[in-house]
């Protein structure tokens, strides 16, 4: 049996945006019991010159459905940045999960050779659906993800690699 692009995107997506939403709640009830400004945390950093979790939580959510659009050869769309505290970020996360639950199987699947533009800053790329996925889409994904999770790690958030993975 194969495992198809819909299969290998969407519930990946979903499943690990909804970890990512127990971690925040674990977060945001670490701030209140430890008497943390959620602020703190939310602009918190690794290192002086990476984005802070608030940019890493905007990318994990914004890189799931730019995938999915593409792969599903629709128009990717943009959200307003003006999530300030946890429960913003939580209503961002369950915004994107409910897009991603919004798409089926047949608008993704078959998708593999369709070619994807991916516009940046100095540069554009093109790629076909398959290597999108496999080599940038999920790659960029899971580094938005883990570099939250090691912020919030990083300050003290008692969390380990079930959080980040997720109970089955």
């Amino acid at each position: 049996m194969s495992l198809s692009m819909y299969q290998a995107s969407v519930p990946v997506f979903i499943h690990m945006l909804d970890n990512l939403s127990a971690i925040l709640g674990k977060a945001a009830s670490y701030a209140e019991t430890k008497k943390i400004e959620p602020g703190v945390l939310i602009n918190a950093r690794l290192a002086p010159d990476m984005l802070p979790l608030s940019f890493q939580l905007r990318m994990a959510c914004e890189s799931a459905k730019y995938c999915a659009t593409q792969l599903a050869g629709m128009e990717p769309t943009q959200q307003p940045d003006t999530e300030a505290t946890f429960a913003d970020w939580q209503a961002r996360i369950t915004k994107t999960i409910d897009f991603l639950k919004s798409l089926n199987a047949e608008q993704i699947d078959g998708s593999e050779e369709r070619t994807v533009i991916i516009k940046m800053r100095t540069q554009e790329m093109r790629l076909q659906g398959q290597p999108f996925l496999l080599t940038f889409a999920l790659p960029n994904f899971y580094f938005h993800l883990t570099t939250a999770y090691a912020i919030l790690r990083h300050n003290g958030l008692d969390i380990g690699k079930m959080d980040f993975l997720g109970r089955r």
